[in-house]
C-alpha cells in the first residue's frame, strides 16, 4: 500500500465523516423542531385547562352575578392557527377575566366563602401553574434550537434546510413591572 492509498483513505474517511456529520446535524435540527411543537401543543393544553377551569369558575360566580362566558369561547375559537404573537393576547385577555372575576368575588363575601368557589380557585392556580411549566418548556426548546441555528458549525446545516429562528412566548409589557403591594 503507497503513499496515495493512504491519502485517498484518509480523505474518503474525512468525507464520510463530515457527511455523517451533516446528516447527524440536520435530524437534529428535525428533532428541536418536533419537541418545539410538541412544547407548543403543551401550552394549548395549558391553556385549554385554564379556559375549562374558569368557564367552571364563570359558572359558579352566575349564581352571584351575571357576567358572560362569550369573551373565554371567542378566545379558545381564535386560538386555533394563532401565532405566538395572537397566543400571547389570548392569554392577555384571558388574564383580564380572571381579574374581572376576581372582583366579582369581592362584591360577594359569601361567595368566597363557599367551598366550591375555594377549590376552584385552587384548580385556577393549578392551570396557572401548568400553563407556566408549558411556557418555560416552551421557550427552552426554542432557546436550545435558536442556538444551534447560530452556532458554528450548525449554523452551516441550518442555512442549507432553510430553518428559521423561532419566536419566544413573552409575557405583556405591564407583567415586567414590580407590583404595588399597599394595601
Amino acid at each position: 500500500m503507497g503513499t496515495s492509498d493512504i491519502i485517498l483513505i484518509v480523505i474518503g474517511l474525512v468525507l464520510l465523516l463530515i457527511v455523517i456529520w451533516a446528516i447527524s446535524t440536520g435530524n437534529r435540527f428535525r428533532r428541536m423542531a418536533v419537541k418545539i411543537d410538541e412544547s407548543e401543543s403543551g401550552i394549548d393544553v395549558a391553556l385549554t385547562k385554564r379556559y375549562d377551569t374558569l368557564t367552571k369558575m364563570l359558572e359558579v360566580v352566575r349564581q352571584y352575578a351575571a357576567h358572560e362566558v362569550e369573551t373565554l369561547t371567542r378566545i379558545v375559537s381564535l386560538r386555533k392557527g394563532m401565532s405566538m404573537a395572537e397566543r400571547e393576547e389570548a392569554a392577555v385577555q384571558m388574564d383580564q377575566m380572571t381579574e374581572r372575576i376576581r372582583v366579582v368575588a369581592e362584591q360577594y363575601p359569601q361567595l368566597r366563602s363557599a367551598e366550591v368557589f375555594g377549590n376552584l380557585q385552587d384548580a385556577i392556580q393549578d392551570a396557572e401553574a401548568h400553563l407556566q411549566a408549558a411556557r418555560r418548556f416552551y421557550n427552552a426548546n426554542v432557546s436550545s434550537f435558536n442556538q444551534l441555528l447560530v452556532t458554528f458549525p450548525g449554523s452551516i446545516i441550518g442555512k442549507l434546510q432553510h430553518q428559521k429562528a423561532r419566536e419566544f412566548f413573552e409575557t405583556e409589557p405591564v407583567k415586567r413591572l414590580d407590583v404595588s403591594m399597599t394595601l
